[in-house]
């Protein structure tokens, strides 16, 4: 028998797509518990510990006994209520988590972290190289055909920008937006046409420079909350376009591209005021949470990596992210190449960190446990 499992998920549907992935290539059946923070804490913090007082019960599913054997779970706000049933359980309840934790990183059984996020090497944590967020392709071809005559008479090849917006250590500025239509202008030089298209995050400075600045073969759709949702080119240009010019702050677009297989430019953001000692903060936190060593100096490494995470309070070296890591993975795996660069057909595999992100999970109820499959 498969352990009785519960997914506890929130109101992030990128979070929750990863969870999804994971439950479907699990084969498990599996019982799902939606649950809704109050109106202070959707995007405020709340502090982490094992509690549901940050959620609105009367708008989430109900979590009570029987408590299930495994929860998988994803996020600060659902994470919070799947340790208030590991508490309730008596501890007997066992959590993976996807996603960086906001905290008590040794209370989970199993953390599944992507690439970006620098972990410390600890038995309970698995590194994997691209986060498991994937395609809504049924919706992409929709939308590819619903644009197909706005896209059909621009000159080819089609590029795409999709830009985001500020994030520690990063700044979004005029200087940005000046690479940005520096890049569109050399697009429309050789023949093609850019679409550029903004992200609720993208600063008004940007926008304005764009708006200004871009040549008038561009295209530019700037996000609004009351822009009607058929407006937004995002899905359509994922399907449509010939190749993508994605900001570095938005690991979430670059993977998207990457799982499409389609050429990828990553523009990289300059650091703001106290930028250059974060990113090396960043750096330092790369080099010393390396889980995939093999000789001595790396194995001290990680015993070091340990020790600082025993007495780093507050989480400089060992749970933070390091964007620019993240970069690398991706031109190193031959899936993107910089802003500036030909861009050209991606020459790498995607790596497979599904199949062994599932073993860990089933490893967490060994063979001949009351629970095992």
């Amino acid at each position: 028998m498969a352990p009785r499992t519960w997914v506890i998920l929130g109101d992030k549907r990128g979070d929750n797509g990863q969870v999804e992935t994971i439950v479907d290539a699990l084969g498990w059946p599996v019982e799902h518990r939606f649950v809704q923070p109050l109106p202070q804490w959707v995007y405020g913090k709340p502090r982490y510990r094992p509690t549901l007082d940050h959620l609105d019960l009367s708008r989430s599913d109900a979590l009570a006994a029987p408590w299930p054997e495994l929860i998988l779970t994803v996020g600060r706000r659902p994470s919070m209520a799947a340790l208030w049933v590991k508490a309730q359980s008596g501890g007997r309840t066992k959590i993976a988590l996807v996603g960086k934790p906001s905290g008590l990183l040794e209370d989970f059984d199993l953390v599944i972290a992507s690439g970006e996020n620098q972990m410390p090497p600890l038995p309970n944590v698995l590194v994997t190289a691209l986060p498991f967020m994937q395609v809504a392709e049924d919706a992409v071809r929709e939308a590819a055909v619903a644009w197909a005559p706005r896209f059909a008479d621009l000159p080819r090849p089609l590029v795409a920008f999709l830009v985001g917006g500020e994030t520690n250590p990063f700044v979004m500025d005029e200087r940005v937006a000046h690479g940005l239509v520096a890049e569109a202008k050399r697009v429309v030089a050789d023949g093609g046409t850019p679409w550029i298209t903004t992200s609720r995050r993208t600063t008004a400075d940007v926008v304005a420079v764009l708006e200004r600045d871009l040549p008038p073969q561009a295209r530019l759709f700037t996000w609004s909350a009351e822009a009607p949702p058929a407006d937004n080119p995002y899905r359509a240009l994922l399907g449509s376009a010939d190749a993508f010019v994605v900001t570095g702050d938005s690991i979430s677009m670059q993977v998207e591209v990457a799982r499409l297989r389609r050429p990828l430019a990553i523009f990289p953001l300059p650091a703001g005021r106290f930028g250059a000692p974060d990113l090396w903060r960043r750096g330092f936190a790369s080099w010393l949470n390396n889980p995939r060593c093999t000789t001595p100096a790396d194995r001290w490494r990680q015993r070091l990596a340990r020790a600082i995470y025993r007495v780093d309070y507050f989480k400089l070296f060992s749970s933070t992210r390091d964007f620019q890591a993240f970069h690398r993975l991706l031109i190193d795996h031959g899936l993107a190449v910089w802003a500036g660069q030909p861009l050209v057909e991606p020459a790498g595999e995607l790596p497979d960190d599904l199949s062994v992100a599932v073993a860990r999970v089933r490893a967490l109820f060994p063979e001949g446990s009351s629970a095992a499959s």
